[in-house]
């Protein structure tokens, strides 16, 4: 059944997720700070109108900003859209936030007669564009049936984590932890290999068919090799994320010194000047301190 769906925030998953929904026939409005993206958008089909003009007829709202910060801001803030919303509108929020955040939000939007899903993504820029994320959500059954044309247009793997907002959270942010260290890890393997004599090419070609491998080593690490650090998910991502995570160990009294010690390398990138550059780029910290060359760099 065609819906009436909101994206706000069109990065590079939200605007893949925005075009897997036009794809699967749905009426699709979207939102971003961005004008020239927003505009792009209309271009492929999406269509135009305020937020403030469509919020009563919308279906479902999908948030995918960078933060906490922003998610309240786009659901509750001064032009707030969960205050325009008909009842029985879903709130989809995509974004990585602490768990204790995630529940504060849907208690919000209960109060409004609003569904919330907490709903945060992993897949990166091409799955989003397939329409194949796997999504961690947790929410009662009215959130995950009010959301349920959107999870289907958008992924394919759907973990239902629980009837409660948060849990999907915290399953976020476990993934985080693993991701962020993973990356961190594969860029001080690559370079202390550089150290050895093994080209990057090689590195890549080897462990990636042997036990060492990862996800993230095996999709970030040619990044490198090409010399190519377009951003897919940025370094400063990660400051904020492995923040996210190191907070909730902290309320928990769990030590994460993986985490901590992964944190502090992305740190030194974005002060670096590479806050912008794909997370790869962390690697360039580890190559300028032991004076090695990455491909692509002079």
């Amino acid at each position: 059944m065609q819906k009436n769906i909101a994206v706000i925030g069109l990065g590079s998953m939200g605007y893949g997720m925005a075009q897997s929904l036009l794809r699967a026939g749905h009426t699709t409005f979207g939102y971003d700070i961005d004008a020239e993206t927003t505009q792009r958008l209309q271009d492929e089909g999406g269509t135009v109108g305020t937020l403030a003009e469509v919020a009563d007829t919308l279906d479902a709202v999908l948030v995918v900003v960078l933060n906490a910060l922003q998610t309240e801001n786009v659901l509750f803030g001064s032009d707030g859209v969960v205050g325009r919303l008909k009842p029985g509108a879903v709130v989809m929020a995509c974004a990585t936030v602490a768990p204790d955040f995630a529940r504060q939000m849907a208690t919000k939007c209960e109060k409004a007669g609003v569904h919330y899903l907490d709903a945060p993504i992993s897949g990166g820029s091409v799955k989003a564009s397939e329409g194949a994320l796997s999504v961690m959500a947790s929410g009662t059954k009215d959130a995950f049936a009010a959301a349920r044309t959107v999870l289907d247009a958008t992924a394919s793997t759907v973990f239902e984590l629980g009837d409660c907002a948060g849990t999907g959270s915290a399953m976020k942010a476990v993934n985080q932890l693993l991701a962020g260290v993973h990356i961190a890890a594969m860029a001080e393997a690559m370079t202390f290999g550089m150290t050895q004599g093994v080209e990057p090419a090689q590195f890549v070609e080897v462990i990636s068919k042997c036990a060492g491998t990862s996800w993230m080593l095996e999709n970030r690490a040619p990044h490198i090799v090409a010399g190519d650090y377009t951003p897919h998910s940025t370094i400063d991502i990660w400051p904020k994320d492995l923040g996210i995570v190191l907070d909730v160990a902290k309320s928990a009294k769990f030590g994460a010194p993986l985490t901590a010690a992964a944190l502090q390398q992305f740190l030194a990138a974005s002060g670096s000047g590479l806050g912008a550059e794909d997370d790869a780029a962390v690697a360039k910290v580890y190559a300028r301190n032991a004076g090695l060359t990455l491909p692509g760099d002079t």
